[in-house]
């Protein structure tokens, strides 16, 4: 059964398809539906901010939030026929997320007042007196990100693992490849001959594909043949054990947008990069809950997904 039918990727505002699509769903919702300015809904700030985006299953945009330099998050807005199916969660989880590897102590939002329930059951908490902006009536909330574990209420250990440099997300990706039994999935949208290449790593990679009881590695890759070109290290291992490494190329458009890139396994581990250019991200041993999503991702770009034909001539 799956779990959704949509998933939540980074935008970058740099990107003019991605800002679009941002300033679209904004102009929908805010200007539109709800009577906000237009002036006063583009405020300048949104070349400073980490925009997250969601799509459905075609690829069309339907919600977005925002994170701004002041820990705030704002710009949560989401199609009106998409309400109540979990897309706005998604997306403030995702900016939490996001927050918590900044090891920022707390974020906060200014949240419409017909919205405080639906912030509250996330932990955040109103505070001050309620004030009008753009017409409508809202409230300011908070919510904690404590750095320690509270000793009354402990918080479930999910092994989290430090992403926050190139060395760090090196260490993390090799200690969840050793934490995996039979089955894996990456996503890269390029293969970069620091990544999954280390003799170590190839080792981890290798013995997961011959651990027999249907060990399978399964690998998307927007270009297969930037990879073949710089002679990956992967791909010479994928070559010699084909039937256990798998490579497609996702073809959709919506598909070939996704910045993003993550190693999830099968003891419920992941590491995710927003940006798989960049080494900051998040990353636990055992965190089902967080990984969950990522796997459902995968999977239905995997099935939409094409055989890497440029691989075939090395029998891939």
């Amino acid at each position: 059964m799956k779990l959704q039918n949509f998933h939540v990727e980074v935008a970058e505002w740099s990107r003019e398809d991605q800002r679009a699509a941002l300033l679209d769903l904004r102009g929908i919702v805010f200007i539109q539906e709800q009577g906000v300015p237009e002036q006063r809904e583009r405020d300048g700030l949104d070349g400073d901010c980490w925009h997250v985006l969601a799509r459905d299953e075609a690829g069309q945009p339907i919600g977005c939030g925002r994170l701004t330099p002041a820990h705030k998050i704002g710009r949560m807005a989401v199609l009106q026929e998409w309400r109540g199916q979990g897309v706005g969660l998604a997306l403030l989880r995702e900016l939490i997320a996001r927050a918590r590897t900044q090891g920022w102590p707390e974020v906060a939002l200014d949240a419409q007042v017909s919205a405080l329930g639906f912030y509250e059951r996330e932990g955040f908490i109103a505070y001050g007196a309620e004030f009008e902006d753009a017409g409508l009536a809202h409230r300011a909330m908070r919510l904690s990100l404590p750095t320690t574990v509270d000793k009354e209420a402990p918080l479930r250990d999910i092994g989290a693992l430090p992403v926050g440099s190139r060395s760090e997300t090196a260490a993390a990706r090799l200690q969840l490849l050793g934490e995996t039994r039979h089955r894996l999935s990456i996503y890269m949208p390029l293969l970069g001959n620091d990544s999954y290449a280390s003799a170590e790593e190839l080792a981890e990679l290798r013995r997961v594909a011959i651990s027999g009881r249907g060990a399978q590695i399964r690998i998307l890759l927007h270009d297969p043949e930037a990879a073949l070109r710089n002679d990956h290290r992967l791909i010479a291992l994928a070559q010699r054990l084909p039937s256990a490494i798998q490579i497609r190329m996702p073809v959709e458009e919506a598909d070939l947008t996704y910045v993003s890139a993550y190693l999830l396994n099968d003891a419920a581990g992941y590491l995710f990069l927003p940006e798989a250019d960049r080494p900051q991200g998040r990353a636990a041993l055992h965190d089902r809950a967080s990984q969950a999503p990522l796997q459902q991702h995968f999977d239905e770009v995997w099935e939409r997904a094409e055989r890497a034909s440029i691989l075939q001539t090395l029998n891939i």
